[in-house]
């Protein structure tokens, strides 16, 4: 039977993954990444990328190729109705990047897996994590190459197939394989839940007039729902609505545009009336209109956090261990933290005969940070000048806030809040 040896295997090309990949290959570690899509991410999923993190990018010289594909972004809003409640600024946090970058996941990725490639590792795209078995210096994962056939004689269509499996014995495994990590229950660890299910539509659009969008994030917290307005490059702006519960089974349009489709006005004016709609009752002050929707998916949120960040040579980066909501891009950043501290780790671990327990505090690390960003240690509590809207939603505004650690801190401490724990 086919046998592959690799120091490294993680299982997850998305930027989590590719970060984690690219870390640890330009470490000198023998790395194989492997993803079940076929390639990075085509589609226009906004990614919003911390000050802190686009410093730790500009160590290893990744940060100028992100700053030319992105729009930055250094103020945060919160309104209510026709009313702006409370605001923060980036800028304050002071460093080399006092703002928050705005940029296409593909973009981001593209970025990604061209200096990985240049580092001589290539994404096994096609190729599915599937079985795990632990044994005492090793981890040997089962790993399955997909393909595809075509399938029915009247009406043909498309089907995935296994066309070959076999074993991959490495010293560590990474999943970075999202929400619904595999890795993660291979490995047999829960989550614990906080919140949610909650429901949210994103709607990327061109403004019916070709104003000039604001360089910052509009946050609306009305008594039910939290909405965001992205300003995006090119004049495009995004909104993300979350959806009550009425809306989940008939109010809201659903449509993906991708490059190549038939003209569908019908469901092109039915989705620009709707965003139209929303927009009047949830934010009554965006008076630019919606000319044109260019592409919009609906996305499932929980705030929620593994109860193990991994064990002995398997360990959990990014969205695979924890969610949380979508408005100030935690777990994604969260995620390129993690790397850089586990592929850290596993550096020492493989090139400097450190012991096994260096990756033990890797787990209790995290659990740390995520026992901020969920409120497990407290939440933000407010202080005396507070103010009385920001005092009430101190628990929505948590997530809300686009910063880290200490950057958290001070955003939070804008609003006079801070950290209850």
């Amino acid at each position: 039977m086919r046998e592959e040896r690799t120091e490294v295997l993680i299982v997850g090309a998305g930027p989590v993954g590719l970060w984690t990949a690219l870390l640890l290959a330009e470490a000198g570690i023998e790395v194989m990444i492997i993803d079940r899509e076929e390639r990075t991410s085509a589609r226009s999923y906004a990614c919003a990328v911390h000050p802190g993190i686009l410093q730790l990018l500009a160590r290893h010289g990744l940060a100028d190729a992100m700053l030319e594909r992105g729009r930055r972004v250094s103020t945060m809003a919160f309104y209510e109705g026709e009313a702006r409640r409370a605001e923060v600024k980036l800028s304050a946090l002071g460093g080399e990047f006092p703002f928050l970058l705005i940029l296409p996941q593909s973009a981001f990725e593209e970025v990604l897996e061209q200096r990985l490639q240049a580092a001589g590792v290539a994404v096994r795209w096609n190729h599915r994590f599937d079985a795990l078995a632990e044994e005492v210096e090793m981890a040997v994962a089962t790993v399955e190459e997909l393909g595809g056939t075509s399938t029915g004689y009247i009406v043909p269509h498309w089907e995935t197939v296994v066309k070959h499996r076999w074993p991959v014995r490495a010293q560590f495994i990474v999943g970075a394989d999202g929400q619904h990590s595999l890795v993660r229950q291979r490995l047999g660890i829960e989550s614990r839940h906080v919140s949610g299910p909650d429901f949210f539509a994103a709607y990327e659009f061109v403004p019916e007039q070709q104003v000039e969008v604001e360089d910052e994030v509009r946050v609306v917290l009305d008594a039910t729902t939290t909405n965001v307005l992205w300003p995006l490059s090119g004049n495009k702006c995004r909104w993300t609505f979350q959806l009550v519960r009425s809306e989940l089974s008939r109010e809201f349009p659903e449509k993906e545009r991708r490059a190549v489709r038939l003209e569908q006005k019908h469901v092109d004016d039915r989705l620009r009336e709707y965003v139209q709609r929303v927009t009047r009752r949830r934010a009554p002050w965006f008076g630019a209109g919606v000319k044109e929707v260019t592409w919009c998916t609906d996305v499932v949120f929980e705030q929620r956090v593994a109860r193990q960040f991994g064990r002995n040579r398997c360990w959990l980066a990014g969205d695979a261990a924890h969610q949380t909501g979508p408005v100030g891009v935690q777990s994604m950043n969260a995620g390129f933290a993690e790397a850089d501290s586990l592929a850290q780790r596993l550096r020492k671990v493989l090139r400097e005969d450190a012991p096994m327990g260096t990756l033990s505090s890797y787990d209790l690390e995290q659990q740390q940070a995520w026992g901020q960003l969920l409120g497990l240690d407290g939440g933000l509590k407010a202080g005396n000048e507070a103010n009385p809207w920001v005092k009430e939603r101190a628990a929505r505004i948590l997530p809300c806030l686009p910063a880290l650690g200490g950057d958290l801190q001070k955003l939070a401490g804008q609003l006079r809040l801070k950290s209850g724990g």
